[in-house]
């Protein structure tokens, strides 16, 4: 059995895969699902909304939108500096920024939610 993580319009699950070795399946393990939420920042600390993840690593250089501000899908959000590169980190889907979970100077993972819309 091996676990991976799984990323679906943003949301993670953690997932099981199982090597079938040509055996036929059992209907008890066919019948309950393999996958499960797993714990995101957004659950923990109470935001809401959408989650803008950025797609590298990098050092937060700007946030551009901050908490109540009105945002279109494709505007962009923060800007990340990578490689003497500024890269834009643009807002999913319209709506208002509701939480920054980063800081200007910060460094960030690829995947990371930096901010939420709703």
């Amino acid at each position: 059995m091996e676990t991976y993580i799984v990323r679906v319009n943003g949301v993670e699950y953690e997932v099981e895969v199982e090597k079938k070795d040509g055996a036929s399946s059992s209907k008890a393990a066919s019948a309950e699902p393999q996958t499960k939420a797993a714990k995101t920042p957004a659950a923990a600390s109470g935001a809401s909304g959408e989650p803008v993840i950025c797609g590298t690593s990098g050092k937060v250089f700007k946030i551009v939108c901050h908490a109540g501000e009105q945002v279109k899908s494709g505007d962009t959000v923060i800007i990340l500096e990578a490689m003497k590169m500024e890269i834009p980190v643009v807002a999913p889907k319209s709506g208002t920024v509701s939480q920054i979970t980063v800081a200007e100077g910060e460094m960030t993972a690829s995947g990371q939610t930096v901010a939420y819309i709703s």
